[in-house]
């Protein structure tokens, strides 16, 4: 990256990296080709967000909507209902829980269909397959993520990896719902939770690279809204389904219709298509944004990876060999190692710490549905914030603040009690400390691609995305020990992550290098 943070993104023209300088007029016949990197030629002919982008954007961030679906639609399928004694039995309905009670001398409120725990019930001594369920969707969504982000890469392409895994989501979703017993809904959650790994990192990349790089961050912090809307959304589809196996129906309807509503209307990254060799393709999809921009892109412009931009020897193909990557390019580069060790710890402890503090939340004795459409609206706020500013100061700063922010008040949760005012301020703690964590999550994506080139990127995604995946897993079981003891562990998380995000380079007005070669001959520029 040669340019410095904060510096004009047009500029880029006049760096070692970017393309020649533009000509004055367009080429005319047997003149050489005016190649330029995908990010020069979205600012110089294409626009950097224009209608296009728009309505790509808000197409494919749609995923984000049914991952929350069949992430979250846990929460009210294994949930514990209330219970209620039966008339002349002799049940004591003072008792705090069932599991002192004589078996058939009190019944679920709502019948054994509404919720799993009472489906086979799993409460007293067989309450731990609850969080067996959630941790092993987790442990699948972290299998999922690394899978996806590297067949993304590679042979299926953006567009297809999202087609797969919504796909399987909408089988896995519906089969869910007639699960006989309780080891079959547990397989099925386990390969639901493989597929929805990679609906998130597919949808954010393919969302985001066709968007110029002055505009990439608002962009790209603005794809966890159509999470937080999801969440709030089953809300009101879980109070209207009570049933969990309707409820597992309803919520995999929208994947359904994401495949044939809204799937024919989104493209492929353009950005991929190059890496892959495919120039006709790329060239394609940049003069419709071009046009639909209503800007014009010159036929003596094409297309070249970071390495090529400058090579004037290179003649126009429209086919090349694709050029691909992998997680073990990842490691050997200097460069890039050091870059995915810090990314995987900061998702790691940030998940930790979003996970905790959300199922905290669930803890509170109110109503269940009211409390999850409170918490999804709570982490907007954080969102629009973190946009805001993410241009102004930088991703970096940014990073480490939030995560900061969120440690402090993690830290004073976990001196507070669990009585009287202390309570709720204990309470009034884990808010502000989801609602910095909350950025620091939304953030984290945009960071995080900006920081890999296009042919490892969605590898590096999903490899980061496993991490805190990992942190989500673990997350429930801090939770289990109760008192200011998860408050600490949450503090010392967001403080590690600040510290690790320190390290990082900042990528504000950067270009997005497509190859492994061009982001090290950039990055070597960058420092001579």
């Amino acid at each position: 990256m040669a340019t410095l943070p904060g510096s004009d993104p047009s500029s880029h023209g006049s760096s070692l990296e970017s393309p020649l300088l533009p000509p004055s007029k367009e080429p005319g016949p047997g003149s050489e080709p005016e190649k330029l990197h995908i990010d020069d030629m979205l600012q110089k002919y294409c626009g950097e967000f224009g209608s296009w982008q728009l309505r790509h954007f808000v197409l494919t961030s749609l995923a984000w909507a049914l991952e929350a679906f069949h992430t979250m639609v846990m929460i009210f399928a294994d949930q514990e209902p209330a219970w209620r004694c039966i008339k002349g039995s002799g049940c004591d309905e003072k008792e705090s829980s069932v599991c002192g009670l004589e078996p058939g001398s009190w019944e679920w409120k709502g019948g054994s269909g509404s919720s799993t725990v009472a489906q086979w019930g799993l409460v007293c001594g067989e309450k731990y397959k609850v969080g067996l369920v959630q941790a092993l969707f987790f442990g699948g969504c972290l299998i999922g993520a690394g899978v996806f982000g590297h067949l993304s890469d590679s042979k299926l392409g953006r567009k297809g990896s999202l087609t797969a895994v919504c796909i399987l989501n909408a089988i896995f979703g519906c089969l869910t719902s007639l699960a006989p017993d309780y080891f079959t809904y547990l397989l099925l959650r386990f390969l639901t939770g493989f597929s929805t790994g990679g609906v998130g990192l597919c949808s954010f990349v393919l969302a985001t690279e066709p968007v110029g790089p002055t505009k990439r961050g608002a962009v790209g912090m603005s794809t966890f809204y159509f999470f937080s809307t999801g969440i709030a959304s089953l809300s009101g589809i879980a109070y209207i389904f009570p049933s969990w196996r309707g409820l597992y129906i309803a919520s995999s309807i929208p994947s359904i219709l994401f495949l044939v509503l809204v799937i024919p209307f989104i493209s492929e990254s353009p950005r991929w298509y190059l890496v892959r060799g495919k120039m006709n393709e790329a060239m394609k999809i940049m003069r419709t944004i071009a046009k639909s921009n209503g800007n014009h892109l010159p036929d003596g412009v094409i297309l070249a990876l970071d390495d090529e931009a400058n090579d004037v020897s290179n003649d126009n193909r429209s086919c090349k060999e694709a050029i691909s990557g992998s997680l073990i390019d990842v490691v050997q580069s200097p460069i890039t190692r050091v870059r995915l060790f810090l990314a995987i710890g900061i998702n790691f402890t940030c998940s930790v710490v979003y996970y905790g503090l959300s199922l905290n939340v669930v803890n509170l004795d109110t109503n269940l549905y009211l409390n999850v459409l409170l918490n999804a609206v709570a982490e907007m706020p954080a969102f629009t914030i973190t946009a805001l500013l993410l241009d102004k100061f930088g991703r970096k700063p940014l990073a480490i603040g939030t995560q900061w922010f969120s440690a402090v008040f993690c830290f004073m949760g976990s001196l507070m009690g669990n009585v009287g005012i202390w309570k709720v301020i204990r309470m009034c703690c884990g808010v502000l400390g989801i609602f910095g964590m909350a950025g620091t999550y939304n953030l984290l994506f945009i960071y995080t691609a900006e920081l890999f080139p296009t042919v490892v990127r969605n590898a590096a995604l999903g490899c980061a995305t496993q991490a805190a995946q990992m942190g989500a897993i673990l997350a429930p079981f801090v939770v289990v020990i109760g008192g200011g003891f998860p408050f600490a562990v949450f503090g010392v998380c967001g403080l590690i992550g600040g510290m690790l995000a320190y390290y990082l380079p900042e990528t504000l007005n950067k270009p997005l290098y497509d190859t492994m070669t061009g982001m090290e001959e950039g990055e070597t520029v960058k420092f001579t």
